[in-house]
């Protein structure tokens, strides 16, 4: 007996599963640095490097100071390293330099220049004094000391042509200004300790000269500093 087909049970639609909520793409976050834990670039390294060149420049800091804080500055290796080098420091300058106050007029190559002469005799010229575009310092069998750790500079550059025959000419400049020098000797000694002012708007010594059987010598003389190059320039020469 053919038993009666039961229709197969009907296939109950299954509950849909609601989908679970897509959480947004999480945006990349900016780099915080709370604590100056961002790495330090050659620029900001700079920028600190400046600070320090215009607070020697002003006399807030001291050479030996200024030199411990700039290898500090280039070890450093987070930007939280580097602020507190200058922390008590003035920012950088804002506003735009005022020009330079000295003549850089070359002025006439063959005007007549200052005359030191010490032959079998001593001359000496220090203190409160205007330095000429050009000196001329000859010593024979005598002895020249020019000091210009007190002077007063008209103009940026100023050339001492130096001769020495069995004598001595000595040169002492303060020690934030540029120096430098080109000579020879011949049984004697010509000698310039070459500086590089950090302000760049300092003065330039040139020495020039040599010497035979004698001494040539122009050095920086230590703890003399012209504190404000470019303002003790403008109330000397009337700006």
């Amino acid at each position: 007996m053919d038993l009666e087909k039961k229709p197969e049970p009907e296939e109950q639609p299954q509950p849909q599963r609601s989908a679970a909520p897509v959480e947004p793409a999480r945006a990349e976050t900016a780099f915080a640095d709370p604590q100056g834990a961002l790495r330090a670039s050659d620029a900001d390294r700079d920028r600190i490097a400046d600070i320090l060149r215009d607070a020697l420049a002003e006399g807030r800091i001291d050479p030996e100071e200024h030199s411990d804080r700039i290898d500090a500055v280039y070890r450093a290796k987070t930007v939280g390293e580097l602020e507190p080098i200058v922390s008590d420091l003035p920012g950088p300058r804002t506003r735009r330099e005022p020009a330079p106050a000295y003549d850089d007029d070359p002025g006439d190559p063959d005007a007549a220049a200052d005359s030191l002469v010490a032959i079998f005799s001593s001359t000496t010229r220090k203190g409160r004094w205007r330095v000429g575009r050009r000196t001329n310092a000859f010593a024979l069998f005598g002895n020249i000391e020019i000091d210009l750790t007190e002077a007063i500079f008209a103009q940026r550059l100023t050339t001492i042509n130096a001769t020495s025959i069995f004598g001595n000419v000595e040169v002492r400049v303060p020690e934030n200004i540029s120096l430098r020098g080109n000579g020879s000797g011949v049984f004697g000694n010509f000698e310039v300790v070459t500086l590089e002012g950090v302000d760049p708007q300092a003065p330039v010594v040139v020495v020039n000269g040599y010497s035979v059987f004698g001494n040539v010598e122009a050095r920086p003389k230590r703890g003399k500093w012209i504190t404000d190059l470019q303002g003790k320039l403008r109330k000397h020469l009337g700006h």
